[in-house]
């Protein structure tokens, strides 16, 4: 907003006034605005104004809301046009002009909006379907951008210390870090060093970890789902882990097959319908081969649609077979999410964390969960708000 910056400090505040109560604070202001700054007002005024909602502040007209959404990208930064776009999705009815390829187009891309096209997928028209995979895309890669190289440094050096061993046999010594463990034991009149401790790299097989990510693929957990599936992808990239996604509702889609592309992974999710926990549990359950080297991350807000006392059953049996089990409330920036407290009380009781995660914490959490660190106290270091244990009643 150049033309305010460069206004006397008392006008530049009543205009920001101005523009924050709308039209009617004209006259007891005594403000009169610019031209830019009257096209400002004009874009806040057709989302935020208190008829806006009623009367359709944007209208029904296609070019009508392209225009908008260039003029609120002209005068806004991006993170705020991000939030107007959201208001004006929540407020408005935008996304149902999201069918439309021209106006998609014109959007600015995020997470959230990413999740509102998945939530359309069932409805969206061919002509549509190209531009609204180059959008998901594009955020993707800004996502990975951020977010991959964090997701294989945590897990590989997890993995490193994770599986190391000081006793090892003879194939599985890792002598660079023998070495280097043992270089005061050098021994000059034989040039060489006498190792006193052996470290190893431990036994190998084809994944030293099993990653199971189960997502809740109901309409409340979108960005949780944009989320889960970069990282899925990016772990799946790593030789050492196998990687299993798996998206759930009333019913369970196994996405594993399309883990070396993440937008191939969304575009294979329905968000909305209903929840049941129980059946995707039971699903996961016969993906275990070695319990004791199985991670399972449950991503969802324990609003269970099926059975309840079931769920938590085959939670039990997750866990007593080795299974570590994590219970992820929400992946997202989105602050405190709403779930079922009762029931994420109940899966602490079984040893199961239960709360809700950032992003960028997440590599950190997966290399904590590899290391069999405990993972609650790792989270109520964090401030990440870990359920109390509980019963169910």
């Amino acid at each position: 907003m150049t033309a305010l910056e460069h206004s006397h400090p008392v006008d530049e505040r009543l205009r920001r006034w101005r523009l924050v109560l709308g039209a009617e604070a004209d006259e007891p202001l005594g403000v009169r605005l610019g031209h830019d700054e009257l096209a400002i007002d004009q874009a806040l005024a057709a989302l935020y104004d208190e008829d806006a909602e009623r009367k359709g502040g944007l209208g029904a007209s296609s070019p009508a809301v392209a225009r908008w959404l260039g003029d609120i990208r002209t005068f806004f930064p991006s993170s705020v046009v991000r939030v107007m776009q959201k208001d004006a999705m929540d407020r408005l009815g935008l996304h149902k002009m999201l069918l439309e390829p021209e106006l998609l187009a014109s959007v600015e891309p995020d997470v959230n909006l990413v999740g509102t096209l998945l939530s359309l997928g069932r409805v969206m028209p061919a002509k549509t379907r190209e531009t609204a995979r180059i959008v998901v895309r594009k955020v993707v890669e800004d996502l990975e951008r951020r977010l991959a190289s964090p997701m294989r440094q945590a897990v590989t050096g997890a993995l490193n210390r994770a599986t190391r061993t000081r006793r090892p046999r003879a194939p599985e010594i890792d002598w660079h870090r023998t070495i280097r463990a043992n270089l005061r034991h050098y021994q000059s009149d034989h040039g060489t060093v006498i190792p006193e401790r052996l470290i190893g790299h431990g036994r190998r097989r084809t994944s030293l970890r099993d990653i199971i990510l189960l997502m809740d693929q109901s309409g409340s957990m979108a960005a949780s789902v944009v989320y889960s599936g970069v990282f899925a992808a990016t772990m799946a990239s790593i030789r050492a882990v196998q990687t299993r996604v798996v998206a759930f509702d009333t019913s369970v889609v196994d996405l594993s097959d399309n883990l070396s592309d993440p937008v191939d992974l969304l575009f294979g999710i329905q968000l909305g319908g209903g929840t049941d926990i129980e059946r995707a549990l039971k699903y996961a359950q016969g993906l275990v081969r070695a319990p004791q080297d199985t991670i399972l991350v449950l991503i969802s807000d324990l609003i269970e649609g099926g059975d309840r006392e079931g769920m938590v059953a085959r939670a039990a049996e997750l866990v007593k077979s080795g299974v570590q089990v994590i219970a992820l409330l929400a992946l997202s920036d989105s602050g405190a999410p709403a779930f079922d407290a009762k029931i994420a009380g109940v899966l602490s009781s079984l040893g199961i964390p239960s709360f809700a995660c950032t992003p960028d914490a997440f590599p950190d959490l997966m290399a904590a969960a590899i290391k069999r660190s405990d993972v609650s106290a790792w989270a109520a270091e964090r401030g990440f708000g870990v359920q109390r244990s509980s019963t169910v009643s």
